[in-house]
């Protein structure tokens, strides 16, 4: 049997942690500080946990320059699925308290207007006026997308681009932004950073999103579960981040969401139930309310405390690791991505890159093996090799196929390495 040393593995998720986090998680996991508990053990409610918890928010704000009188930071359950829920409840939520308090003050407020005058010209603005706006770009934010329709209706939800339009049918570009059919004030653009079953990542934050001079611009949302600590992010051009844990900052089992104060008490207040049942809208499952989270900080219900605290080891080891914060990582992540391409590049009559090079991610390389033709028999070919060197997790998705490397923070450079050489030997072979 292979010893852990042996392996680099390029899974797509639950990936690669570092074994020195893995260690140490183990250790508390038995006996956590020489409290004779381990880290599981100790209640949610306890300083302990409330202490780790408040660490790796600091963590995560420095390492990734998140301004911390701006932003708060969110650990929930339910991982990015659980969000394209959330981000559509809460924000859909903002939305109606916005129009509610317009509302008010045109019929001469909120003592003077009738309740009744109130709901019918709030029912005559979601009618009108509510819309939220999708990016579809690869599975996962097809997925959103989705959610979004189920949860509203489609009359409620604008698919602002489709990549598959542009790309005979497939995923595999990123639609020009001129084309895009951006609304009005919509309540949420969504966009998903990077498309972890398709290899298709965003090359910067897209410029139509980015907000006016007076800081004034539509409400942005990104899925970042795939890249997120693997390269800077303009975090005021959002007002919503999330990701799930398993790729670079941790284990199944935690969310993040980074979510703009504004979008809080006292600024923004949650609709009451009442109101919202009256506009036919829906109302979120407690656990996924963004303000009651922000409240009990992330306390409300039983948060795994030891998921948190892999997490917040991953932290410190970026930061211990790179003086420079998350600048040093994007430049390992780049270099590694480089290696990998390149090497593929180098024989195109063996190795078919998926996505278009304007849209291609540094932490999914998807690629296809058509050696002689006979891609099936080609790729099994590759993977038994790959696995006899101890490159493992290479497997693409189910719903797509081929091969695909993983390049996640985890993986070292001389993974990168090891695999740029089995693409060059298995093209000679």
């Amino acid at each position: 049997m292979p010893a852990r040393s042996d392996i680099t593995y390029f899974g797509a998720g639950p990936a690669l942690l570092p074994t020195d986090v893995l260690e140490k998680a183990a250790q508390a996991l038995l006996d956590f500080n020489g409290t004779g508990l381990g880290i599981a053990e100790h209640s949610h409610r306890s300083e302990l946990a409330a202490n780790i918890i408040n660490e790796a928010k600091a963590d995560l704000a420095t390492y990734l320059d998140i301004p911390a009188a701006d932003y708060e930071v969110l650990f929930m359950q339910g991982g990015g699925t659980g969000e394209f829920s959330a981000s559509v409840y809460n924000l859909v939520g903002a939305w109606v308290a916005r129009q509610h308090a317009a509302v008010l003050k045109d019929l001469g407020g909120s003592e003077a207007a009738d309740e009744a005058a109130v709901v019918a010209a709030l029912r005559t603005k979601v009618e009108t006026d509510l819309k939220l706006d999708y990016i579809v770009t690869g599975g996962w934010s097809l997925k959103a997308y989705q959610e979004a329709v189920r949860l509203l209706g489609p009359e409620y939800v604008n698919l602002t681009a489709d990549a598959r339009l542009e790309n005979g049918g497939k995923f595999g570009k990123i639609p020009d932004q001129a084309s895009w059919k951006l609304s009005k004030d919509a309540a949420l653009v969504y966009y998903c950073d990077n498309e972890t079953v398709d290899g298709v990542e965003f090359p910067e934050f897209p410029s139509a999103l980015a907000p006016k001079a007076d800081g004034t611009g539509p409400i942005v949302v990104a899925d970042m579960s795939s890249n997120v600590l693997s390269r800077r992010i303009p975090v005021a051009n959002h007002s919503l981040l999330f990701f799930g844990a398993q790729k670079n900052l941790g284990s199944t089992g935690v969310t993040v969401a980074v979510l703009k104060k504004t979008f809080l008490p006292p600024t923004i207040t949650q609709p009451s139930p009442a109101l919202m049942r009256k506009l036919g809208l829906p109302i979120p499952p407690i656990v996924l309310q963004y303000e009651i989270v922000a409240k009990n900080n992330s306390l409300y219900n039983t948060l795994s405390i030891f998921d948190v605290y892999v997490a917040g080891q991953v932290l410190k080891k970026l930061l211990s690791t790179f003086p420079n914060k998350v600048d040093g990582q994007q430049a390992v992540a780049e270099k590694k991505a480089e290696i990998i391409y390149s090497a593929l590049e180098a024989h195109p009559d063996v190795y078919k890159i998926v996505p278009d090079k304007t849209a291609r991610s540094r932490m999914n390389i998807c690629f296809r093996v058509i050696k002689n033709g006979t891609t099936d028999e080609s790729e099994k070919a590759f993977l038994k090799e790959a696995t006899g060197l101890g490159l493992t997790g290479l497997k693409g998705h189910r719903s797509v196929g081929g091969i695909r490397a993983s390049n996640y923070n985890s993986i070292p450079l001389e993974g990168a390495e090891k695999l740029a050489k089995l693409i060059e030997a298995f093209s000679k072979a």
